[in-house]
């Protein structure tokens, strides 16, 4: 098959995905947004690669305002221009649409509709819901009640539109039924971490030695988006919280935007705090190795919705993690099989995950080393890419209305490398 995967966000186990089914045989265009600041997976395509794999930005012709509601809506707007053009050039069989925003989506599902061109919803976050809260926080009741149902309903018809969808979690099956639509058309993958990029290296590593992080203390690590989701100054108020109660911590953000800028304010000048910028991929195991401990974040309200990813890549990593996040996220349920400890996103919730941390260390040497063994092993069960590629490859061939494709133009008949 011929295969477009669009991942506005370019993250790490989405271009996973992409390699694996183009080392299938599969011919696949992997695009992503080239003006979204995130962490990014590896977006290069390498000489391991097969020949059936593309990997290409996108890139509106306006800036992204995040937080300028009608400056974000011509951006995704002027974004989904850019992206129909793509499709025109690069007709596929199937298109993924992946982490795409609200508008954008709406704009090029529309198009998907007029050619008739069959396409899955991947779907990671219920947009709709963070437009409709950010509606009720600038405008007056009367004109944001027909604004929340129209937003609503441009993400009700995406589920209903898409030949298949791929739901990350079964909240997300609940709400479709909360919208009154059916859900024969929807299976459930949970998110997941690239094994084979995120392996357990060594404390101290040349990343390390390269921002010349101190060796002694119990490193905090934080790496990922500090957007609406997340209350970065949990951070500042969980290292407290630790030395507070006798542990020598310190606490190292890789994050760049208005949450990190809000940390870096709070903090100071403070020597026990480094805020830096994301990372590249190919370091991004060292950066995490680098940890004794993991740190996740996440607020009430977007918690049925949104499955932080890092806690993801903190487990595929090897390290224990802190989430403070709410109880029924399903990254909660993770982080207390690895042996992490989960915590109320606020500064009770800090104060108790430091209070976990110093009698945690007071166990033994070895005590966190124990806990992310335990977290890689638990990664190791969940997060084996040829299982997931099994099941988006028979909802592709599902949507695409053909047989999974096991021919001999599979590359490791062929001689390639995997």
């Amino acid at each position: 098959m011929r295969v477009t995967v669009h991942d506005y966000s370019g993250h790490p186990f989405q271009v996973q995905l992409s390699r694996e089914l183009a080392r299938r045989g599969h011919s696949v265009l992997h695009e992503y947004s080239t003006q979204y600041v995130t962490g990014h997976g590896n977006l290069t395509v390498t000489p391991a690669d097969p020949d059936t794999l593309r990997i290409e930005g996108v890139a509106a012709s306006l800036p992204i305002r995040k937080y300028d509601p009608i400056a974000r809506m011509r951006f995704e707007l002027s974004y989904a221009r850019a992206w129909r053009a793509r499709l025109e050039r690069d007709p596929a069989d199937v298109v993924v649409a992946c982490n795409v925003p609200l508008f954008a989506l709406a704009a090029v599902r529309r198009q998907l509709a007029r050619s008739g061109r069959p396409w899955v919803f991947w779907h990671q976050d219920i947009y709709s819901l963070g437009v409709a809260a950010e509606i009720d926080r600038k405008l007056p009741g009367m004109i944001a009640a027909p604004l929340r149902r129209w937003a609503y309903g441009l993400e009700r018809s995406q589920v209903r539109s898409a030949a298949r969808v791929v739901a990350i979690g079964d909240a997300f099956v609940d709400h479709y039924r909360g919208w009154g639509l059916d859900v024969g058309h929807v299976d459930v993958i949970p998110n997941w971490a690239p094994l084979d990029e995120l392996v357990p290296g060594a404390r101290d590593n040349a990343w390390t030695r390269q921002h010349r992080l101190p060796t002694g203390p119990v490193r905090l690590l934080y790496a990922g988006t500090l957007g609406r989701k997340h209350n970065p100054l949990l951070l500042l108020d969980l290292l407290n919280a630790a030395r507070s109660r006798g542990v020598d911590a310190s606490l190292v953000v890789c994050s760049e935007g208005v949450g990190a800028d809000e940390l870096a304010a709070a903090a100071g000048d403070r020597p026990d705090v480094r805020i830096l910028g994301y990372q590249p991929a190919e370091r991004f195991a060292d950066v995490l190795a680098s940890a004794d401990v993991m740190v996740a974040l996440l607020e009430p309200d977007a918690a049925a919705f949104s499955v932080p990813s890092k806690v993801l890549s903190y487990l595929a990593a090897g390290r224990p993690t802190i989430a403070l996040l709410p109880e029924g996220n399903p990254a909660a349920a993770d982080v207390r099989a690895a042996g992490g400890f989960v915590a109320s996103p606020d500064s009770t919730g800090a104060g108790a995950a430091a209070s976990w941390l110093a009698t945690t260390i007071k166990t033994g040497p070895d005590a966190l080393g124990i806990l992310g063994a335990r977290a890689r092993q638990l990664a190791e069960q969940r997060f084996d890419i040829e299982t997931i590629t099994d099941k988006f490859e028979q909802i592709l061939a599902a949507a695409a209305g053909r047989d999974v494709e096991r021919d001999a133009a599979r590359p490791e008949a062929e001689g390639v490398a995997a």
